[in-house]
């Protein structure tokens, strides 16, 4: 069975069994009919994923990876903030005419700065410090700009990377304000496994631990039976992650440079409304 189905299936009966409901609140999120989208929620689980061990894809529910990987590299190889550059249909519904989500996500990883090694945005920052100083404790990324989410068309979830080098193994922390359980929690898992990935591949080191961080870890009302039914469903063996040994370079990477051996899972098909 998969740690990534053991970890989930906990948090969803948790936050099912014993988390607090805003049905007693007015909320900000609406469903398509204009109804108010309650939540159940737990504050501050933190969920641990060894990558040395396995790669954190579900089997009790299909994740699809390859499309995973697309958003990454949307936001953090391409950091655009534009749905022209991604090919799947996800942030449609937040984007304005010119395909634009305002100045979030990718956006925010590509604004440089100075620094006394030379200029860098986000993510060289990251790619330099891996390479020249994997000793240091300030190895991290932020895109909660407070200056700029006045133009942004939806807040960062997903916010903030910390990376630790230990000995010769990367390890990382995913911080995440808010995540619809449903919806996008294995979905954030598989991305930032692959993002740690393929920082330590291109640094010359392994793979260890991603740390997530969950601050409001939450479940729609309109999704509990289908998390119900979901977490019922027979778990399977891990599948491996392989990845293509000839990339060297973060900017080398495509959706192709990644794919499952042995990836068994729920084929199970819902049609899962997402809030606004």
């Amino acid at each position: 069975m998969s740690r990534a189905d053991e970890i989930f299936v906990a948090n969803m009966k948790d936050i099912m069994e014993n988390g607090v409901w805003d049905t007693d609140r007015d909320v900000r999120p609406r469903w398509a009919d204009g109804t108010p989208a309650h939540t159940v929620k737990k504050f501050g689980i933190v969920n641990r994923y060894d990558l040395s061990e396995e790669f954190p894809i579900l089997t009790v529910r299909r994740t699809y990876m390859k499309s995973c990987i697309d958003e990454l590299l949307w936001i953090w190889q391409k950091k655009s903030n534009n749905i022209k550059d991604l090919k799947s249909k996800i942030w449609d519904q937040w984007a304005d005419e010119s395909g634009s989500i305002g100045k979030a996500y990718g956006y925010q990883l590509g604004i440089k700065d100075v620094y006394p090694e030379g200029e860098f945005d986000q993510v060289d920052r990251v790619l330099f410090d891996l390479k020249n100083n994997p000793a240091s404790r300030r190895i991290m990324t932020n895109i909660y700009n407070f200056r700029d989410l006045h133009e942004m068309n939806l807040y960062p979830c997903a916010y903030s990377m910390t990376f630790n080098v230990s000995g010769d193994t990367l390890n990382g922390i995913l911080n995440q304000r808010s995540n619809d359980m449903l919806t996008a929690n294995n979905w954030n898992v598989v991305q930032y496994a692959v993002l740690l990935i393929m920082f330590a591949k291109v640094s010359g080191l392994k793979a260890g631990e991603l740390v997530h961080v969950i601050a409001d870890a939450h479940i729609y009302d309109r999704h509990i039976p289908m998390v119900e039914e979901i977490i019922t469903h027979e778990q399977y063996p891990a599948p491996k992650l392989v990845v293509d040994p000839d990339v060297k370079d973060f900017y080398a990477f495509t959706t192709d440079s990644f794919r499952l051996a042995d990836y068994r899972y729920n084929d199970t098909k819902y049609d899962i409304p997402v809030a606004e």
